[in-house]
Formats: structure tokens, C-alpha cells, sequence
């Protein structure tokens, strides 16, 4: 059994590379370097040059500082190596960084770096921190064999072993907590559990009360966490993580509304990673939040800026998403989102290459524009050699032809676009779980409701001016139902049922929907003068909403 354990390289054998636009870090980290024998140092002063050298030789050590220069920066660097093996279990990674604000330590301590340097670098703390890294690969060098197979159970009996040793006192926190993660790697969640209640009872350290919530998380006892889930949420060191672990697991367990929430917040804390961005999005879209969806998007773009995911179809989606915005949108407000659309939409345009790329994509936004502008014929105009077929296509391209078609009254191809979707998302991965239950909602709303929110906000103000309730109450409820966090429905919606109220009782379903409005009009950030309206909406209605408090969902904004 010993054969197969290589031996680890020895200290003067290692490589190491140091990434950084400063030179007095390279001169730091390169002396400390040689004083203790090392001397296959490469330096890059920025992340195109990382690359290159990266592509000649594997390193053992890379150090990383995350404002490499313009051209990328240490997350997106980090991301592309690892992506392309450059970046292996094998590699010690070390960030260095001056900045220490939350946010970004946030985003460092997601990508699970080995060390974690504050400059300005001092020449002896670097050597320690050297030793006891090369002295971590060297010791662990078992462990990390094990890791780096798969072999979970193989790395706890290792590990374990190690913990028996004295003289590796030092290593036995890490050890602690590889078999931790080894432990849910090969889903062993009530060992997990034991586990930390274990560890926790000499010691308290952030990740171990992380670790005890997620193994009871995994075993359905929410109910049994919640005191120390709401305890956690409350402490700096693990609020974050505590967002993201909850996101998770409202994902799997499809309470789609209560992992937007806590998504929400676990971007505010981290807002670099562009997955859970991925995933803010879809739960926006699924949570008909379209302002919500519009900001994950254009963070999307904006944090993939020289990454491996940046894309013109990224910038595209922005204005995809302005525009679903615009569908809800009247008057002034409308007016100035259409000004921006078309500014916005220019500037793409004039991106070398983009137009040969994004054509056909350019032609279904362009008639979703002129719909918005009231030229629904010159929309169908351009719009006549578009098919309603989805093959070739994105998701998105294919979500934008099928509300082209909508907006444009094609009821019968906007249906064929969304089948033939659906039929193409299967799977149980996070994308296609959320994406399918939205499709579903499209297929239902799509059927039953054939305008826009924009349009029904229009039609509910005629019919409310011409006395006609009970079809301003329709039209409003169509547009709720697209809209539901939008506040002036909300508001109107409330304003036509008082005015029913007073010819004829409301129904069950009449005044479900009040208390839905009267719910998503308790926010904090909501003007005086719709806090008066809406008081006076449900008092002349007779309904009593009380504020609800979840220690999971917190009604607190994350600062």
C-alpha cells in the first residue's frame, strides 16, 4: 500500500511562481525564497504573461495577487487556471492582496486558496509562512494523494492516523477539517454530524458550527438548527457562508422564493462569482423580479470582464433584461428605459466582430423595441423569416423569440418556442430544475394571459376612469400575476378591490389576493405616500397584516 504514495519533491526542487504588478513583492518573496534553497522562482508582472509561463511549466506554488493589473484580476486569473489544470489539488495557491474589506475576503475564502497574505509582505512572515505550507505538503503528502484520487475514505484513514501523531500538532486543525469535507463528500451526513458536535465540545471555530448545520441541513432538521442557523447569520465570521448554505439548500429543496432571498444576500457579501450570479438570475426570472434580474445580469457582465466567461452574448442579456424590465414599465419611466435600451444597444453594435456573432439575436431585440415603442407591424415586418423553432439556439435566444412573439400576439408560435423548450431542459441540476418550473409558469401565463404588464396597466387605468371595476380588477390581476414586486400594481390592485367592497362582498379569492398585495407592500423602503394609501386600502377592507420573521429569512438588508 505504501508504493503507490510518491514522494513529495524536495524543498530546492520546488517551482514556484509569483504573480503581481509590484516589483518590490517579486524582490520580497524571491529572498526569502532563497534563503531557504529555493531557487526555481518565475515572476509575472501581469496575468497574460501567468498564463504563457503557466503553459510551459506546472507549478507547485503559485502566489497570486488579486489586483494583478488591467488585464485581469487575481479571481478571474485564479478561475482560468484552474479551469485549464494549470491549477491542481497539487498546488499550493497563496493570494496576496492590501485590501482586506469583507466583501473580498468573501470572495477569496470561496475559492479555498491555502494561505492568504496582506501586503505590504514582510521578508521573515513570508518564510514561516513558506515553511509551514511546504511543511503542510510534505507532511500531508498522503492525505492530499487521496484527495487529489477521490479517495475520501482513503484520506479519513490517513488523516486519522495523523491525528495520532504529536509531532504533527501543528497540521491536526487541517487534518480536522479535511476529514469534515471528506465526510460529506461520500455523503455520510449523520457521522458528520456526531463529528463536529465532537469537535465543537474543546473547540469553536466558524467552520466547524458551518459544518454542523449543513450535516443537519442534509438530514431535514431545519427546525433543530434554527436557533444556531439565526446565531451564525449573526456573526461576521460566518454570515456569509451561512447565505450561501441556506440558498443551497431552499434550491434543493425547490422553495425557490426563499432561496432568492438568501441568494440575494450571499451576492451582496461575495458579488464576484459569476455562478451564483447564474443563479440570482434564474430565481429572479423564476420570482418574477424583474428589477432583481436585471441587476444579476448586468453584475454578470460586469464581473466577467476579462474572465473566461465574458461574452458579447453577456452585454446582450442586459438589454434582454432592461427590456422584460420596460414590458412593466408606463409612462416617463418608460420613456427614459427606451432612451437608455437604444443607447445601450448601439454601443454593442459598434463592438468589432459583435454583429457577425449576434445577428440574428440584434433582429429579436430590435422587434421587442418596437413593440414597446407601439409598432407592433414594422415588428412583424422584420420578424417574418423568424421560425418557431429552437434548434441552434441558447436558452436565452430561445426566451427572447418566444416574447417577441408574445408581445407581438403570435400566441401560437410563442407556444411552439416554449414545448420545444421544455422538451430540451431535462436533467436535476440546479439550471434545470429552476428553469423547467419556470418554463412551466410561462406555458400557463402564456396561455391565459395575452398581454404585456405594460399593456394591462394601460387597459386597468381606461376601465378604472370608465367605472369598469370588475375588468380593471382582471387586468390588474394578469398584470400581478407578471409582476407580483411591483408596487404600483400591488397598490392599484388594492385601490379597484376597496371600490368592489363597496358594491358586493369580495370573494375568497378577491381577498386572498388583497393580503398578497398588502404583504408585498410592508417593506421598509416603501414612500410615505403610498404607506398612507396602502394603510388606507386595508383598513377600508378590514384586513390586518402583521410583519412575518423568519430567523432564516432575514428582512434586513446586508450592509
Amino acid at each position: 500500500m505504501l508504493e503507490k504514495f510518491s514522494s513529495p519533491p524536495a524543498i530546492q526542487d520546488h517551482k514556484i511562481l509569483i504573480i503581481d504588478n509590484q516589483s518590490l513583492v517579486h524582490d520580497t518573496i524571491k529572498a526569502a525564497l532563497a534563503e531557504i534553497g529555493i531557487e526555481k522562482v518565475s515572476s509575472a508582472m501581469n496575468a497574460y504573461h501567468a498564463i504563457r509561463l503557466c503553459e510551459q511549466v506546472q507549478f507547485d506554488f503559485i502566489l497570486i495577487a488579486f489586483n494583478v493589473s488591467h488585464d485581469k484580476d487575481g479571481f478571474h486569473l485564479f478561475e482560468e487556471l484552474k479551469h485549464k489544470r494549470f491549477i491542481t489539488d497539487n498546488t499550493t495557491v497563496i493570494f496576496l492582496s492590501a485590501e482586506t474589506s469583507q466583501a473580498l475576503v468573501n470572495c477569496i475564502v470561496e475559492l479555498q486558496p491555502d494561505d492568504f497574505w496582506v501586503k505590504p509582505l514582510a521578508r521573515t512572515r513570508v518564510q514561516q509562512r513558506l515553511i509551514h505550507l511546504l511543511n503542510i505538503r510534505a507532511k500531508l503528502n498522503r492525505v492530499y494523494h487521496c484527495l487529489s484520487e477521490r479517495d475520501f475514505a482513503g484520506a479519513i484513514y490517513q488523516a486519522e492516523r495523523q491525528l495520532l501523531d504529536k509531532s504533527l500538532a501543528e497540521y491536526h486543525p487541517k487534518l480536522r477539517r479535511i476529514i469534515g469535507n471528506c465526510l460529506f463528500q461520500l455523503f455520510q451526513y449523520e457521522e458528520a454530524e456526531r463529528y463536529f458536535i465532537q469537535l465543537l465540545s474543546k473547540q469553536d471555530h466558524a467552520w466547524m458550527n458551518i459544518g454542523l448545520v449543513r450535516a443537519m441541513l442534509k438530514q431535514n432538521r431545519i427546525e433543530e438548527a434554527s436557533d444556531l442557523i439565526e446565531d451564525l447569520m449573526g456573526r461576521s465570521d460566518t454570515r456569509f457562508q451561512m447565505y450561501d448554505l441556506m440558498a443551497q439548500y431552499y434550491i434543493e429543496k425547490e422553495q425557490f422564493e426563499a432561496a432568492y432571498e438568501q441568494m440575494k444576500y450571499a451576492s451582496q457579501l461575495a458579488p464576484r462569482n459569476i455562478n451564483r450570479n447564474k443563479k440570482l438570475w434564474d430565481l429572479a426570472r423564476l420570482n418574477r423580479d424583474k428589477e432583481g434580474q436585471l441587476a444579476a445580469v448586468k453584475n454578470m457582465a460586469r464581473y466577467a470582464k476579462n474572465s473566461i466567461h465574458d461574452s458579447p452574448e453577456l452585454q446582450l442579456n442586459v438589454v434582454r433584461s432592461t427590456i422584460d424590465l420596460a414590458t412593466t414599465q408606463t409612462g416617463e419611466q418608460s420613456q427614459k428605459t427606451l432612451q437608455k435600451l437604444e443607447l445601450e444597444l448601439n454601443e454593442i453594435k459598434l463592438q468589432k466582430g459583435v454583429l457577425a456573432q449576434l445577428g440574428p439575436q440584434f433582429t429579436i431585440v430590435e422587434a421587442r423595441l418596437l413593440c414597446l415603442k407601439k409598432d407592433k407591424q414594422k415588428a412583424e415586418e422584420i420578424m417574418k423569416g423568424q421560425k418557431p423553432t429552437t434548434s441552434n439556439l441558447s436558452m436565452e435566444d430561445c426566451l427572447d423569440k418566444m416574447k417577441a412573439f408574445h408581445e407581438m400576439g403570435m400566441k401560437e408560435h410563442c407556444l411552439k418556442v416554449l414545448d420545444e423548450l421544455r422538451k430540451q431542459i431535462e436533467g436535476d441540476t440546479f439550471t434545470s430544475q429552476v428553469v423547467d418550473e419556470y418554463l412551466k409558469q410561462e406555458s400557463i401565463e402564456r396561455k391565459e394571459i395575452s398581454f404585456t404588464t405594460k399593456e394591462l396597466k394601460a387597459m386597468a387605468a381606461t376601465n378604472y376612469k370608465e367605472n369598469r371595476m370588475v375588468p380593471a380588477y382582471n387586468n390588474l390581476k394578469q398584470a400581478y400575476t407578471l409582476a407580483p414586486t411591483d408596487k404600483q400594481i400591488a397598490l392599484s390592485l388594492l385601490k379597484v378591490l376597496v371600490q368592489l367592497n363597496l358594491k358586493e362582498t369580495l370573494n375568497l379569492e378577491q381577498l386572498e389576493l388583497a393580503k398578497k398585495a398588502g404583504r408585498s407592500l410592508m417593506s421598509d423602503d416603501l414612500p410615505a405616500a403610498h404607506i398612507q394609501k396602502r394603510n388606507h386600502f386595508l383598513d377600508s377592507l378590514g384586513i390586518s397584516i402583521e410583519a412575518e420573521n423568519d430567523a432564516t429569512m432575514p428582512d434586513k438588508a446586508v450592509s
